[in-house]
């Protein structure tokens, strides 16, 4: 009895500890980004809210806080009110099978640096990937708004079809670690990180995984110019906020992701292995801030014709090659 409740409260520490950190990183992943793109447009960008701008993103918070909830009034108002949530929660679950490093010992007992190590995790994060559709598609259609549900559609035929490649890309890595366990990905490339072996699938998971995330030059659901803002056009206040949650959150998923699979996942020389994972999210976070500031958004045309006569061949030829190779 006593080792189920130690073990609870081990569980619910590191519930609370993931996710005060992922709300944290995502809040100041908003102000690196504004600064960033600021330094590439020869701007400022936030400097009044603290020093450097650095209490710019509490300000916000407080800002979507105090904003007032409308609801159109002839929306579906109980779909309307659920869509960010299942955006944002959808995102947030993906962490629940993220290896963060090596077991530790706290009191005795042994910890895994993970919430829960389960031996198809790669297939629970293709599920909750998939669950974040519905977030986007019936925000849109709820909303009763033309502009809201052509975003919605959008958003949907392009998280379905870049789903394709996106798990296309991951075969190769299943086939070299023998397992859908993170844990044992990471422990496979004790030796090298699979992007030394896999660069095509390295490149077809990211630029997968940036459609997924509706970022620019992919982001054709929410293109201002066009649809005004999208899927979320006519969500004020928190309800906003938590769709602009997911997309950071999925900026984190997208950095672990890309650690876990080929660069070695929390492994690297020095330092303490849940440090090494954290640099290598906030790596990837930052060249994807650094793709959105330097490219042009896609036409449709031009997004849908990447995913099936690019990548997806590409993907087809990459799992046969690494078949062949494996064989001999």
């Amino acid at each position: 009895m006593l080792a189920w409740i130690t073990g609870l409260i081990v569980l619910l520490v590191k519930l609370v500890v993931v996710l005060v950190a992922l709300l944290l990183t995502a809040a100041y992943l908003v102000w690196a980004e504004r600064k960033l793109l600021a330094r590439l447009q020869v701007r400022l960008g936030p400097n009044r809210a603290g020093k450097f701008g650095l209490l710019q993103p509490i300000a916000d918070m407080i800002k979507l806080l105090t904003k007032e909830d409308l609801v159109p009034e002839s929306a579906d108002r109980v779909i309307f009110l659920l869509a960010p949530a299942v955006v944002s929660v959808t995102a947030l679950l993906m962490f629940a099978v993220v290896p963060f490093g090596t077991d530790i010992t706290l009191f005795g007992r042994r910890v895994p640096l993970i919430i829960s190590d389960i031996n198809v995790a790669l297939l629970l994060v293709f599920a909750f990937s998939s669950l974040g559709v519905y977030g986007v598609a019936l925000g849109g259609w709820a909303s009763n708004s033309k502009f809201a549900l052509i975003g919605g559609i959008r958003g949907a035929a392009q998280m379905i079809s870049y789903e394709l490649p996106l798990g296309l890309s991951l075969v190769p890595v299943v086939m070299l670690a023998r397992s859908f366990s993170l844990v044992d990905i990471v422990n496979a490339q004790n030796s090298y990180p699979f992007i030394l072996v896999q660069p095509l699938a390295f490149a077809i998971f990211v630029i997968s995984a940036m459609a997924e995330s509706k970022r620019i030059p992919f982001d054709l659901p929410e293109a201002e110019n066009e649809l005004g803002a999208g899927f979320h056009t006519e969500y004020s206040g928190m309800r906003f906020g938590l769709f602009f949650l997911g997309e950071y959150v999925h900026m984190q998923v997208l950095g672990a992701l890309v650690a876990v699979f080929f660069l070695g996942g929390w492994r690297g020389p020095w330092l303490p292995g849940p440090l090494w994972l954290f640099v290598k999210i906030i790596a990837v976070a930052l060249v994807m801030i650094w793709i959105r500031g330097t490219l042009p958004r896609l036409r449709y045309d031009q997004l849908m014709a990447i995913c099936w006569k690019v990548l997806v061949p590409a993907a087809l030829i990459n799992i046969i090659l690494t078949g062949f190779v494996m064989l001999i």
